[in-house]
């Protein structure tokens, strides 16, 4: 068994398996030491019959049960050895009314979660982390807030772990924004034969400002090739069924998924252990 740990600080149940499945499941294949903080229930997902936090009848307690359940089956496909939930209510998107629940994570003063991931810090030790950047990497409060978390946490521990952020180069995400809008126009489709209009969803904001989502790829530290184990990251992603299961990562075949989804990128933050240029392991620096 490896020395080494790797955590992940995530916001919510599936978000693991989106930007880290494969790298998770690569390093337990590897004997590494895999941690997992879920920062909150998903209480703002779908519900289980796709009904949105707005219907009248909507539960989130009972999506956050079934988001619970999907959750632990997913961290037995990538074997991930300690999964640590937050607890924290799911705060819904920007601007969403969820965002004012005192309980929600959005609301929680960041001190106060930062002291709680800094015990798990502290206990485990792990010497690479992951989370996302200052806006959440698609302007999601509670993104934004376990991005806030983390680095308030990195400055309560006695040592300097390296710290990613997840990342899309800005070659691939005009690929990926492609296949996006190409899945909008098939949706908008599917709901025009069916007699239903939806309102066109602009781009993303944060500060009143169009969010800019993929990353130069000149700044991009850690390139990760995860082809070998695509498939226990479509599995890990299918876990989630109650809120990707119609996604457009479930419309591909495993081996389409496998040239989609091969490769995970990070942009480095922190580098104690100076490193330079891009690595293919992200564990670089500390293999001994």
């Amino acid at each position: 068994m490896s020395d080494l740990t790797f955590l992940a600080v995530h916001a919510h149940p599936d978000d693991e398996a989106t930007s880290t499945g494969g790298l998770y499941r690569l390093l337990a294949n590897q004997g590494v030491r895999t941690v997992l903080v879920t920062c909150t229930n998903g209480e703002c997902g779908d519900d289980p019959d796709g009904a949105k936090p707005d219907a009248d009848h909507f539960d989130g307690d009972v999506v956050a049960a079934v988001r619970a359940r999907e959750l632990d089956d997913a961290v037995a496909v990538l074997g991930i050895d300690r999964l640590i939930r937050l607890g924290y209510r799911d705060s819904g998107m920007m601007g969403w009314p969820q965002n004012d629940d005192p309980d929600c994570f959005w609301a929680t003063p960041v001190a106060d979660a930062a002291a709680k991931l800094a015990v798990v810090l502290m206990a485990e030790r792990p010497q690479v982390i992951m989370t996302y950047n200052e806006v959440g990497f698609y302007g999601h409060p509670d993104h934004i807030q376990a991005h806030r978390i983390t680095r308030a946490a990195l400055g309560l521990i006695d040592y300097e772990p390296t710290l990613y952020y997840n990342a899309i180069p800005d070659s691939v995400m005009g690929i990926m924004r492609a296949r996006w809008e190409e899945e909008g126009r098939r949706q908008a489709q599917e709901d025009a034969a069916e007699g239903i209009v939806r309102e066109p969803e602009g781009p993303p904001m944060v500060d009143g400002e169009p969010l800019i989502m993929g990353t130069p790829d000149e700044l991009i530290g850690a390139v990760i090739d995860v082809g070998d184990v695509t498939d226990a990251k479509y599995d890990a992603l299918a876990a989630h069924a109650s809120q990707i299961g119609d996604s457009f990562w479930m419309k591909m075949s495993k081996d389409e998924f496998k040239l989609a989804m091969g490769t995970e990128w990070f942009l480095r933050v922190t580098n104690p252990q100076g490193l330079e240029g891009v690595v293919t392991d992200i564990f670089a620096g500390y293999r001994s």
